[in-house]
């Protein structure tokens, strides 16, 4: 991996936790999120008519990763209710990268060296262990985290080659945008009409700030994708956690508990063996 990649893809992690601190920061999280999709759908399709479109052979790739990302939204949601994010987030976000290096390698021919191995499976043991702070949680909530990081796995391999076929990672990050964000804020609209209206006129800026943030993160993850292997990619990614980890602290004032520098420092450490290998 080259220096500039590597680079990009600590500047997308930077914007994926500064998007997440502001659906963080917001007093109704659900609201907030769809309010950063439909921010992020409406961008995306005021510049669809600019951009170089994705090739035919994208489609099915754009269809079934939109799928995946709207059942992992509902998923997400169903998750939180049943059990406590400090807990379940680390779940899913740790679990996923390990699932793509395995399948990528194994069906899509991807190469990762040993020493991207072992960066790899430091970045997910230093956020599985923000899981396992010593609190119970509810088995269904464990069984609910593991599915999601299933998804997670699912539409990155999904994402990743679709990127790869389209010849445009512009042009398929716009259309991935659109398509999410106009699925949500169908079902918002048609569900919850009322309330998602009030909050998306009083929150509309910070949903603009964060539909950037959003596309700009994985927009630029989708684009590394072609430049490099798809693990490697999923794993950098999760250093927005290190990121969002300064922000609670510096932008929210939250108190950082020592397991969670700790685990800060374990992701930093498997990226630079990642930028090693």
């Amino acid at each position: 991996m080259t220096l500039t990649v590597f680079c990009i893809l600590l500047f997308a992690a930077l914007l994926h936790a500064s998007w997440n601190a502001i659906v963080k920061a917001s007093g109704d999280k659900m609201y907030a999120a769809i309010g950063v999709s439909g921010s992020a759908a409406l961008i995306a399709l005021v510049m669809l008519p600019f951009a170089p479109q994705p090739a035919l052979v994208s489609t099915p790739y754009l269809l079934a990763s939109c799928a995946l990302q709207v059942v992992y939204t509902v998923l997400v949601a169903k998750t939180y209710q049943v059990s406590d994010m400090s807990q379940t987030y680390p779940l899913m976000r740790g679990t996923a990268p390990l699932l793509v290096a395995i399948i990528s390698v194994i069906f899509l021919g991807d190469h990762l060296s040993p020493l991207a191995w072992l960066g790899i499976g430091v970045i997910c043991l230093a956020i599985l262990a923000m899981a396992f702070n010593g609190r119970a949680s509810s088995s269904q909530g464990i069984v609910l985290a593991l599915i999601n990081a299933c998804f997670i796995a699912g539409y990155t391999l999904v994402d990743g080659t679709g990127v790869r076929l389209s010849e445009t990672a512009l042009g398929y990050t716009l259309w991935t945008f659109f398509m999410n964000g106009f699925c949500l804020l169908c079902w918002a609209m048609v569900a919850r009409r009322r309330e998602a209206s009030r909050y998306l006129r009083q929150h509309w800026k910070k949903g603009i700030l964060g539909g950037i943030g959003t596309m700009g993160s994985y927009g630029l993850a989708l684009w590394a994708m072609t430049q490099a292997p798809l693990a490697v990619v999923a794993a950098l990614r999760e250093t927005s956690i290190l990121f969002g980890a300064l922000i609670a602290f510096i932008v929210l004032k939250e108190q950082l508990m020592p397991l969670r520098i700790v685990a800060a420092c374990g992701i930093a450490a498997g990226a630079i063996l990642l930028r090693l290998a």
